[in-house]
């Protein structure tokens, strides 16, 4: 028997999948763009240029789990259209820029607009696709999250080689203005959550804990990672979680209940997604530099180069979307995961003298495997919460995302200092093996115990309620 046509319409899935592109494309565009940036105007010192990047990722990933509870309760589209206001005022902010300081401070207002736009495009097509359609409009979500990353690489490698860094920003400005027009069009209102009440304790509690643990991950290559500095905000964010744990435990109206992490399905969906992002983002990270400093790409052309990630991604998610109705997750997760750990293992395998195709392949695998395990760790998350939880259960998933994209670029960074990477050929290939190698093995146990979770664990909603 078919299943009930979906009210999701093609023209309001393009829509959101649009926005969370744009958003996630803003995380990498500005790491092509640092060397046009050091020798600007603006004269940033090397703790300003840290900033200028990480200030958008922070406040990013600490915001997305209140703001996914906050669209639950006072509605999607409303915060989304808020969410895009915000990205385009941070990015007029960005472009207008006379000191680093407003510079940061215009990348902390676009991240706190792509915390508001994030999590409402999930839920709005959770609660639009129903449970029949759920997983390949998740899917195509997925997929447009890893494109963001690829698009910003292309983008900021093309105005750094071609434009003033100005011109990146001032292009968001209208962009955003577009797809407020597009979402406000072809996007319907859905039924807010009736259940809960804001929760300012709690929101104050854990946005502060995920920024202190986002600072120290993100900063602890740069300052060492037993330097007092670190070791004060993990401990700061260690604390603070507590307290939030303990808190939340205790009110009638948290932000979220912490049980809901007795579910090792949601335990492992987390870890999962987190792993592979994990993977993703320092091959990113160490992908620029390789194609520059070793094979002596222009930033223009360094961020075409990464273009086979897009294969996988766009041809796998439908691949995953039938084996996990056929067989579960476990397998498509597990598979997935695997080959991102062993493509990364390739890659380690490249110097000077590898051939692009070849490399090219390496790329390939890990985005096979990437459009795999996504769309059923994407599925994991929100599925392990109830319908009217579904921002925050977005939260969770890409706050995941997040903090392992964070640790990707901070273990892979530290790797590369530890044996004195520059931008000599021979030095920065002889460095970035060991840096894949390191990251390639922790995705490989992270896959393991992954699977053993999706193995043991229950599923469902009704596990955590």
């Amino acid at each position: 028997m078919d299943s009930p046509p979906s009210p999701l319409k093609r023209s309001t899935l393009l829509a959101l999948c649009a926005c969370v592109l744009v958003a996630q494309s803003m995380v990498a565009a500005i790491n092509l763009l640092i060397p046009q940036l050091a020798a600007s105007s603006l004269h940033p010192s090397a703790t300003e240029l840290l900033w200028t990047v990480d200030a958008y990722v922070i406040v990013f990933a600490g915001l997305l789990i209140p703001v996914g509870a906050l669209g639950d309760r006072r509605g999607r589209k409303g915060v989304l259209l808020a969410g895009l206001a915000l990205f385009a005022a941070g990015a007029a902010l960005s472009a207008l820029a006379a000191s680093p300081a407003l510079l940061i401070a215009g990348r902390g207002v676009s991240g706190a607009g792509a915390a508001c736009i994030t999590p409402a495009t999930m839920s709005i097509l959770v609660q639009l696709a129903g449970p029949e359609h759920r997983a390949r409009a998740l899917a195509s979500w997925t997929l447009a999250i890893g494109l963001g990353g690829l698009a910003g690489n292309a983008g900021g490698g093309a105005v750094g080689q071609f434009l003033s860094w100005r011109a990146l920003f001032w292009l968001m400005v209208p962009l955003a203005v577009l797809l407020a027009w597009a979402v406000a069009v072809a996007v319907p209102r859905t039924d807010r959550s009736p259940h809960g009440r804001p929760d300012p304790r709690g929101t104050l509690l854990l946005v502060a804990a995920l920024v202190a643990l986002l600072a120290g991950i993100i900063e602890g290559p740069t300052y060492g990672w037993t330097s007092p500095r670190i070791l004060v905000l993990f401990a700061v964010g260690a604390a603070l979680t507590g307290l939030f744990t303990w808190y939340a435990l205790r009110s009638p109206a948290a932000l979220f209940d912490p049980r809901v992490f007795r579910s090792r399905r949601l335990r492992a969906a987390v870890l999962g997604t987190a792993t592979g992002f994990f993977g993703l983002f320092s091959l990113f990270y160490a992908n620029s530099q390789y194609l520059q400093y070793v094979k002596g790409y222009g930033p223009a052309v360094t961020g075409l180069a990464i273009v086979p990630l897009t294969i996988g991604m766009a041809l796998f998610p439908k691949v995953a979307t039938r084996w996990q109705a056929a067989s579960g997750p476990r397998p498509a997760v597990a598979t997935g995961l695997f080959l991102i750990g062993a493509g990364l293992l390739g890659a380690s395998t490249a110097d000077a003298a590898t051939p692009y195709a070849l490399y090219a392949c390496w790329l390939l695998v890990i985005s096979a495997g990437t459009g795999l395990c996504m769309p059923a760790l994407t599925v994991g998350v929100v599925s392990a919460l109830p319908a009217h939880q579904a921002g925050l259960g977005s939260g969770l998933g890409t706050s995941a995302r997040e903090i392992g994209a964070a640790l990707g670029v901070a273990v892979t960074g530290t790797v590369l200092a530890v044996h004195a990477a520059d931008a000599r050929a021979g030095s920065f290939a002889d460095a970035m093996s060991p840096a894949l190698r390191t990251v390639g093995a922790v995705v490989l146990v992270a896959t393991v115990l992954v699977t053993v979770g999706y193995r043991t664990g229950s599923g469902g909603a009704a596990a955590t309620r």
